[in-house]
């Protein structure tokens, strides 16, 4: 068994559509028109056939309050793997995105908290390797 698909849950799908895409560069895998919304999956550049992610609208009557009250307690929806969290905040940091919690070791791993613009908080990790980086 593998994790085909997993998602975030957005307030509005084209500005997510951008933020993943041209901020985080994600690759697009799938966008197919379904009335009001549209079934939109991105996928890491570095592994194009790997999980994907569904920028999942927000419409469900539970959605937005629980979207919120994870913000409000700072609690990430999502955990995307780095190979350097310093690197990869200094990146993003340079494009503009908010970070809520800056790099930060944790022992065995170094993690690093953003707003992705659409009402959710992504959470980067960096794991050491035993005996330091």
């Amino acid at each position: 068994m593998r994790i085909h698909l997993t998602s975030v849950v957005v307030d509005d799908q084209e500005k997510a559509l951008r933020f993943y895409t041209e901020t985080l560069g994600f690759l697009v895998k799938h966008n197919i028109p379904l009335g009001e919304h549209a079934w939109i999956t991105v996928v890491s550049a570095e592994d194009p056939e790997g999980t994907e992610l569904l920028l999942e609208p927000d419409g469900h009557p539970a959605a937005r309050p629980f979207k919120t009250a994870l913000m409000k307690d700072g609690i990430p929806s999502a955990s995307f793997a780095v190979d350097d969290v310093q690197a990869e905040h200094d990146r993003l940091v340079g494009k503009g995105v908010r970070f809520v919690q800056p790099p930060a070791d944790l022992g065995t791993v170094i993690t690093a908290v953003f707003d992705d613009t659409c009402g959710s908080l992504i959470q980067i990790t960096e794991e050491k390797q035993k005996g330091g980086r």
